[in-house]
């Protein structure tokens, strides 16, 4: 029934939804650490080769459930940021995101360079025995990291991380291990990562570690910038607009980055928060339903 449906879609319409959610989960473990946490990486490109080929080489060799492959990839791709970032994310602002830049040019050469790889030529990747199609598959993971994402952002491990963004010396007072909360967020941003990387791979059925290369860091920045930086429903909005942009511009591809840098330009004249950022949703939904948001809290204090 599922595949019948999925049969039913233009195939060209459906090939950009599942690339705009893919481009969600991948925005949103961008923001974790960057619109959440406040450290400036542009090696997300980096994680999500690590679990594209993860995935794909995981796929080959061993052939294991398409659900196993995906937490495998993942996982991995986790131990690699928290290996990588324990001692990166000591530094911030400029010289963070100069390190995980090259830490991004560094895992390009290194896959161009290994023969489990196929070097330059990139790996084609069959399709994982798997029971439901890959864009209802995509359609699952993505409901579950807004989920997970909003669970994280809510809790007392994203007001931690919040309180890093705003202010290190003022958290550190406050008892937050910062190093282990940087590292932390590093590797949750990473495992979104690698699990964006591992349905990319599969769903294009090749990849190359030229595909993800500093553009594409800065396609997945542009995001959650143009969406607003650290909230969830902009990042979702973000990789939204900016995965399905590259088909309404194909007629100028050659200037689709100037048509980002402009966008970025003026949102950060006008609207220097993203579309989103520092719209409270819960506020807005209480509204609709016609009870006062301060009502509503006092109300919660009150039990």
């Amino acid at each position: 029934m599922l595949n019948n449906l999925v049969n039913s879609i233009d195939p060209y319409l459906l090939q950009i939804l599942v690339n705009i959610g893919i481009g969600i989960i991948l925005a949103l473990g961008l923001n974790i650490i960057t619109g959440l946490t406040g450290q400036l990486s542009l090696g997300h490109a980096a994680f999500m080769s690590v679990g594209a080929f993860t995935g794909a080489l995981l796929t080959i060799k061993l052939g294991l459930p398409f659900y196993l492959t995906i937490l495998l990839s993942g996982s991995i791709t986790a131990v690699v940021a928290a290996l990588i970032g324990w001692p990166i994310l000591r530094l911030s602002g400029d010289y963070l995101a100069i390190c995980t830049l090259g830490f991004a040019e560094i895992v390009k050469v290194v896959f161009l360079n290994l023969d489990i790889t196929n070097k330059a030529l990139g790996l084609t990747v069959p399709l994982p025995p798997s029971f439901l199609p890959m864009p209802i598959i995509v359609l699952i993971v993505v409901v579950l990291a807004i989920i997970a994402s909003a669970f994280i952002q809510n809790s007392r491990f994203g007001r931690a991380l919040m309180a890093i963004r705003d202010d290190e010396i003022a958290a550190e007072s406050m008892g937050i291990n910062i190093a282990r909360y940087k590292v932390q967020s590093f590797a949750v941003s990473a495992f979104l990562a690698g699990i964006g990387g591992c349905l990319y791979g599969h769903f294009l059925g090749y990849i190359n570690p030229s595909d993800f290369g500093f553009l594409k860091s800065i396609d997945m920045l542009s995001m959650i910038v143009l969406g607003g930086l650290g909230s969830v429903p902009g990042a979702v909005f973000g990789a939204s607009i900016l995965s399905a942009a590259p088909e309404f511009l194909r007629f100028m591809s050659q200037y689709r980055m100037l048509v980002y840098g402009a966008l970025l330009v003026f949102l950060m004249v006008f609207r220097p928060n993203g579309l989103l950022g520092g719209v409270n949703f819960t506020d807005l939904v209480l509204r609709k339903l016609g009870v006062k948001p301060h009502l509503a809290t006092h109300k919660q204090e009150g039990q």
